[in-house]
């Protein structure tokens, strides 16, 4: 996992717990067969393609409201 995809990353969701548990489960997601949002090099791990996901918007939090919650 490369360091300045997670801090990109983390300028764009700042609780990092959040930010783990997407990415957890995009990961997840890639290595069930899931493809890529984005385009990809064989160099890429599951983690640097979730990171560059959330990085280029393809994927984001969907933040409920609070009498959804």
């Amino acid at each position: 996992m490369k360091s300045e995809l997670v801090y990109k990353a983390a300028e764009i969701i700042d609780d990092p717990q959040k930010l783990i548990n997407l990415v957890s489960k995009r990961v997840r997601q890639l290595n069930s067969g899931r493809s890529p949002l984005i385009p990809t090099v064989p160099s890429m791990g599951a983690a640097d393609i979730a990171l560059t996901e959330i990085i280029e918007g393809k994927i984001r939090i969907l933040e409920l409201p609070a009498e959804q919650a």
